[in-house]
């Protein structure tokens, strides 16, 4: 007979991971639990990754990683961490190291279903899923997914989910890629750190910020992709600029300094610097995100309600004129109608 789950405890599903090409390590993880993010994730450059978890302990992401940095395996970690616990039986843990050898470790006390997949580079564990076919989607997503370590990572993640997932639901989900000198000013291996604390759709509200974020702050794009400023191309970004307030000017298709000064101050604006390009030629990412953004205000201002001219003195708070004397109308205040006021004539004596 199953037991109900501990409210207490949380229901996640994770997988931590290494890119050999790139040189980067990575974690992701969903739960059916307040941020996850501060719990779950551990990751350091030329180090590895961890995901603790279940009944998680968070000593195994600082003592994890302590052991890796001193040349330890993953699977060595996994035993020196899970041996010295009495309460490992409640644990669940996957770890991959410099070298990307993964191992996990699921404690059988563990609540249904739960359980891992250990592939190339990468593990993938869960507890409290729906059924075993969600590690094994996600360790097929990391598999045949293309593209950078983040996209695979949040593909394992989307594929989990559209497995079934956590069995009690979505809360919160997060993103960590550590690289060396991958951080905003180059000075840490903080590469990619999002998390979505609380959310109806966590997963899919983590790849709207990886969006937006690597539109700011990555430099990963291919420079084969790049449009060159047609004509075309420009009246089109004339049009989303003019929405946007930034552009004033004719839709004429000229790349001519007033739309160049209005495109400048959006990018600047925007914080897109870093896809700023002085060669005719423009980022479709910054496209996109330019005419995704004039949209969404174009469609605000269609359901803004137009003014209404003297509302102020017409409205419900103006002073209500007196009624001329004598005519019997009935006066209205905020207590409801009053009798008419009745005229007395005085007699001529």
């Amino acid at each position: 007979m199953r037991t109900s789950p501990s409210p207490s405890r949380p229901s996640t599903f994770s997988v931590v991971a290494f890119d050999r090409e790139r040189e980067e390590w990575g974690a992701a993880v969903q739960s059916k639990f307040i941020a996850v993010g501060a719990v779950v994730p551990w990751v350091e450059a030329k180090v590895g990754a961890i995901a603790t978890q279940a009944n998680a302990n968070m000593r195994y992401g600082p003592e994890g990683l302590a052991l890796l940095r001193e040349g330890r395996s993953a699977r060595e970690v996994v035993e020196q961490l899970t041996r010295a616990d009495p309460e490992r039986d409640h644990r669940q843990l996957g770890v991959v190291d410099r070298t990307g050898s993964a191992c996990s470790f699921t404690g059988t006390k563990c609540m249904e279903w739960a359980g891992h997949v250990v592939g190339e580079g990468f593990a993938c564990q869960g507890n409290i899923l729906l059924s075993n076919e969600v590690v094994e989607a996600m360790a097929r997503a990391m598999e045949r997914t293309p593209g950078d370590l983040a996209d695979r990572l949040l593909a394992a993640l989307s594929a989990g989910q559209r497995a079934g997932g956590d069995r009690r639901g979505q809360q919160s989900a997060a993103l960590y890629v550590a690289k060396v000198g991958g951080s905003y000013g180059k000075s840490l291996d903080r590469y990619i750190d999002l998390r979505v604390d609380d959310h109806p759709t966590p997963i899919e509200e983590l790849k709207r910020i990886f969006q937006l974020y690597d539109l700011t702050m990555l430099e990963r794009e291919d420079p084969s992709t790049l449009i060159p400023l047609t004509d075309e191309v420009v009246r089109e970004v004339q049009k989303d600029l003019r929405v946007l307030g930034y552009y004033f000017g004719p839709l004429d298709g000229h790349w001519e300094a007033p739309v160049q000064q209005a495109f400048s101050k959006y990018v600047g604006t925007e914080n897109f610097e870093n896809k700023a390009r002085e060669d005719r030629q423009v980022w479709p990412s910054l496209l996109s995100h330019l005419h995704r953004h004039a949209e969404a205000a174009g469609d605000l201002a269609r359901k803004a309600q137009p003014a209404v001219f003297g509302a102020l003195s017409a409205g419900p708070g103006r002073s209500p004129a007196p009624a001329p004397r004598g005519t019997g109308q009935v006066e209205r205040s905020s207590s409801g109608p009053r009798a008419p006021t009745q005229v007395r004539r005085k007699k001529r004596r």
